[in-house]
């Protein structure tokens, strides 16, 4: 019976689309993810009491350099690690658009456990959990998840910046 229930979780998993995902925007607002199709977007668990909280600024500037390209990040507040995400959404708000002048799509708090991260995490190369904040999943523009990112990985790396715009040249 378990082997059943693993198979049809597996089938569920690779069936599933990025864009069959609904998420609560950070002023509390239902939003399909279907909403970004044919967009390049960037998913980053974020916290505010973190060491890779200065990454806000390089995530806007990533925004700003490429989002007339058809690029969006997608900040989702996430408490998980070390308790480093404490505040409420009007909290994380606030401190994000004062401190970093944030203006990229933010998602009121999700745990690791939400449908959306067990979808990345079990199709990702590679696959797992989530390690830690900041860790970053790109997306390209059919849905499909085509590189994933370590927190320590900065957003404005050689090394992401090059993924981001190989996917914004296919279109």
């Amino acid at each position: 019976m378990k082997s059943m229930l693993f198979a049809s979780l597996a089938l569920l998993f690779s069936t599933t689309s990025i864009y069959d995902f609904k998420v609560k925007t950070i002023d509390g607002a239902e939003k399909s993810l279907a909403d970004y199709k044919g967009k390049v977007l960037l998913i980053v668990n974020v916290a505010s009491e973190c060491g890779y909280t200065p990454q806000y600024a390089d995530l806007q500037k990533l925004y700003e350099k490429y989002r007339s390209q058809g690029f969006a990040v997608l900040g989702f507040p996430c408490n998980d690690f070390g308790g480093q995400e404490p505040g409420s959404e009007k909290d994380i708000k606030a401190f994000c658009v004062s401190r970093f002048g944030v203006t990229f799509d933010m998602f009121s708090k999700i745990t690791m456990s939400h449908p959306l991260y067990q979808y990345l995490t079990a199709n990702a190369k590679p696959s797992g959990k989530v390690d830690w904040n900041f860790e970053k999943f790109l997306i390209d523009r059919n849905g499909n998840i085509v590189g994933r990112f370590k927190s320590g990985v900065k957003p404005m790396s050689e090394t992401l910046t090059k993924a981001i715009e190989e996917a914004l040249a296919k279109k």
